[in-house]
């Protein structure tokens, strides 16, 4: 005989606190990584221990929520649950970065697992509480705890989209984090009146897909499978020693294996041509790369400036293998390549220890967030000598707001900007590479001009006004709000 009791909780009630809960944890995890990636690099691994530390704070949660609604009255602990996960998401942002700022560091990963792991947990208690209060009829058990489960998983699917494609352009994490904390709050205060709250199992399947999307999903066909990309090496048809290395489907560099001197895409041309304008001929120089790829433009250095000592931070690496293997590349003092992340390795610089910074690390089309903000550019400058350069490639199309930010971004930081492209690129009517120089000394724009006319490329230089109106109103990037994947929209 079906056993009943009074029932607290009603389907739609039940339904909007899973379905809320479940968004709001992948917008903590989501959030969670950008706070991380500033300190932490945003790599395969920094991505693996955040969503590691939230599934485990989910399982801990579910059980020990499971144990307690077993135990107290969970119309009691619901409230409770919401506020104190509430206050600990807002707390977020401001604990992360003060213990990052500590002495060496060395309190941010601890802090960081508590920060991750108590709201979540919290949050995670609050599921199986509600599936009590909804079990009026032991009957339905299987129809009720599906429903929630799904809906919980609608719940996730919507929380990744609304962070990934409108949060993260609309506002700073820092506001996104203290808002949803104050959501929860609020929530609770309502949860005592009519009971408000939290996730089902079907977010660590949305939280594998987001993972798996961008550390192991790669097409086929590949010479290499590297840690972030499926790598092919082609042979150009027109030149038996050239090779391109193309990555998920995209040409990111090409090298020829015999004569170093010979470039082939514009860009790279373009950043030679300002190179050898700017500084005297066969002059060696202090190069830190951030972004490998091919090291098409190390390799150029070491061979027109011998002495030039080239320091590179590749991520990934299968490309640095790929690179060892396969594209002749021979590494020593002079050219040293280490496998870290450009933000990360960087810190580890002197100050003015360097003559030239070279920013070409990009995943996909995009450059990663945190090497294209104020803070980024911040660290370039300090490792920079004071009449030293930074010379950044740059991809971007239709109203080109993501390029348009990152010279807003550089001038910010330094005194003297220039940037050079093809005219229907830098109009707007068509996409592709830009090449953005900075320093804080006076930049000689008509020789890099001259040197770019000579190389054919077609390109044009602005600086001064023109580039400032140019720029427009565009913002400026910081590490709490740098939206460059929206901004590299045609609609950003």
């Amino acid at each position: 005989m079906p056993v009943t009791v009074r029932e607290p909780l009603g389907p739609t009630a039940a339904a909007a606190l899973v379905f809320g809960s479940s968004a709001a944890v992948l917008v903590v995890e989501l959030a969670s990584l950008r706070l991380l990636a500033p300190y932490l690099g945003l790599t395969l691994e920094t991505n693996t221990l955040v969503i590691g530390l939230a599934l485990t704070a989910i399982a801990a949660g579910a059980w020990l929520g499971g144990q307690a609604a077993d135990r107290i009255p969970p119309r009691r602990a619901l409230g409770p649950l919401l506020g104190v996960a509430g206050i600990a998401v807002a707390l977020m942002p401001s604990v992360m970065r003060s213990a990052a700022a500590v002495g060496d560091g060395s309190l941010l990963l601890p802090v960081a697992t508590l920060v991750i792991v108590v709201p979540a947990a919290l949050l995670s208690a609050v599921t199986p509480m509600v599936v009590k209060l909804r079990l009026t009829n032991l009957d339905e058990t299987g129809s009720v705890v599906g429903r929630l489960s799904g809906i919980g998983t609608v719940g996730a699917i919507a929380g990744t989209v609304l962070t990934g494609f409108v949060l993260i352009s609309l506002a700073p994490v820092s506001a996104i984090l203290v808002g949803l904390g104050l959501l929860l709050v609020v929530a609770s205060l309502v949860v005592d009146l009519r009971v408000r709250g939290r996730r089902s199992a079907g977010v660590p399947l949305a939280l594998v897909a987001v993972a798996g999307i961008g550390a192991a999903a790669a097409p086929g066909g590949c010479d290499a499978e590297t840690q972030y990309h499926c790598a092919v090496v082609t042979t150009d048809p027109d030149r038996p020693t050239g090779r391109v290395l193309v990555l998920d489907g995209l040409r990111h560099s090409y090298v020829d294996t015999t004569d170093p001197t010979y470039l082939d895409f514009e860009y790279i041309q373009a950043m030679a041509a300002y190179v050898d304008s700017a500084y005297p001929p066969q002059q060696p120089l202090r190069a830190y790369h951030l972004g490998g790829g091919g090291l098409t433009l190390p390799r150029y250095l070491a061979e027109v400036r011998p002495g030039t000592r080239s320091l590179v931070s590749e991520i990934d690496p299968g490309v640095v293998e790929v690179d060892t293997e396969q594209l002749g590349l021979v590494t020593g003092e002079d050219l040293e390549v280490r496998v870290e992340d450009g933000r990360v390795g960087m810190r580890r610089l002197e100050d003015a220890s360097r003559d030239l910074v070279v920013g070409d690390a990009f995943g996909g089309v995009s450059v990663p967030f945190h090497l294209t903000t104020v803070e980024a550019m911040t660290e370039v400058r300090r490792v920079l000598e004071d009449d030293g350069r930074y010379v950044a490639n740059l991809i971007d199309h239709g109203p080109m707001s993501f390029a348009r930010a990152e010279l807003a971004t550089l001038r910010e930081v330094f005194g003297h900007l220039a940037l050079a492209g093809r005219p229907e690129g830098l109009s707007g009517e068509d996409g592709g590479n830009l090449v953005a120089v900075a320093s804080m000394a006076p930049l000689d724009v008509e020789a890099w001009a001259a040197a770019l006319d000579e190389r054919g490329t077609g390109w044009v230089v602005i600086t001064g006004e023109a580039l400032d109106a140019w720029i427009d109103d565009a913002p400026v990037l910081r590490d709490d709000y740098a939206p460059v994947d929206q901004l590299l929209t045609p609609w950003g």
